[in-house]
């Protein structure tokens, strides 16, 4: 469903919707996958997870940032979550966009916010993960890790398989611990698989590469086909579990969750929780078909299917007087 795909996405990089989502909280249909809008509320929802085995890694939510202060509240406020995580006994570590601190203003300013972040981690012995973005900040974010990672051995990053070079990214980071993932942006095809079928083979190429000769691997997926596959892959290979751990979103597939837990497998949960969620649920309802499916079955109801429906009507409107001018 490429239409409905980048629909989503362009609905996710839309800055007039973003604002205007942050008024309603998470009363747009996004409660169930985003785990509150404060430290508060995200620590009660990670010490639930934690009681069934399962770990978690914290993405504190942000979109759209332009201004220096806004990096540092923005540096300020993980900083915060990871004492939470600490004063509160939590198995949890820290995800981190790059943009969100400054990456799109200036590297160096970036750096400096970065380096206090896993240096405040570093002091509990907790991972901070480099998420990866869109094609425009791939290589920078490779290089802010690289340059961190002089300095400190807790940073991972994320290899997105929708890129050509993807194989070549998890060889060259192999010896960081990598979160493998599909990929939730729209990118170019002169730099990315447009094609499922191309990336979901790639996906796989680069999990049993990683799993081979990584550090240690979280497979991102809900794809029960794909769990199976690794299921099968790590037995005839005899990769002990302590190589790896499976890893979805916050409220999707909680049953897998709890199954692949009790199963003895290490699991790991993206968990975001801020104001700012609306970039984030439209590019996971962009991510898959089944991830609209999911949402749908887990939190829309009449009133929230309206107001999407009146959200995503705006933003047609929009386009369409731009277009006109």
């Amino acid at each position: 469903m490429p239409v409905l795909r980048d629909f989503f996405i362009a609905l996710s990089e839309n800055q007039l919707l973003n604002k205007a989502a942050q008024k309603y909280g998470l009363k747009l249909g996004a409660q169930s996958v985003v785990a509150g809008t404060n430290i508060p509320e995200v620590v009660e929802s990670i010490k639930e997870l934690n009681k069934h085995g399962i770990s978690c890694t914290v993405d504190v939510l942000g979109e759209f940032v332009n201004e220096r202060s806004e990096a540092i509240k923005a540096k300020d406020y993980i900083i915060e979550t990871i004492e939470a995580i600490h004063e509160h006994d939590l198995d949890a570590h820290i995800s981190i966009k790059p943009s969100q601190l400054g990456l799109k203003i200036d590297f160096d300013f970036c750096y400096d916010n970065v380096m206090e972040i896993v240096g405040a981690a570093h002091k509990y012995n907790m991972h901070v993960n480099f998420d990866q973005e869109t094609y425009d900040l791939l290589q920078p974010t490779f290089e802010l890790m690289e340059k961190v990672s002089e300095t400190y051995d807790n940073v991972g990053t994320v290899i997105q398989a929708y890129f050509f070079k993807a194989k070549e990214y998890a060889e060259k980071y192999k010896d960081y611990r990598l979160r493998i993932v599909k990929g939730a942006y729209k990118e170019s095809p002169s730099v990315a698989y447009q094609e499922k079928s191309d990336i979901d083979l790639n996906f796989i190429e680069i999990i049993e590469y990683s799993l081979l000769n990584g550090k240690f691997t979280s497979i991102a997926t809900h794809d029960h086909n794909v769990i199976n596959h690794v299921k099968q892959f790590v037995k005839d290979h005899n990769i002990p579990k302590d190589k790896f751990e499976f890893q979805m979103l916050y409220g999707f597939r909680k049953d897998m969750q709890l199954e692949l837990a009790k199963e003895g497998y290490n699991f790991c949960v993206y968990v975001p929780f801020g104001n700012d969620w609306y970039g984030y649920f439209m590019r996971r309802l962009a991510e898959r078909p089944q991830n609209i499916n999911l949402v749908t079955k887990q939190v829309f109801n009449k009133k929230t299917n309206t107001v999407i429906g009146l959200m995503a009507a705006a933003f047609a409107l929009g386009r369409l007087t731009k277009k006109n001018k």
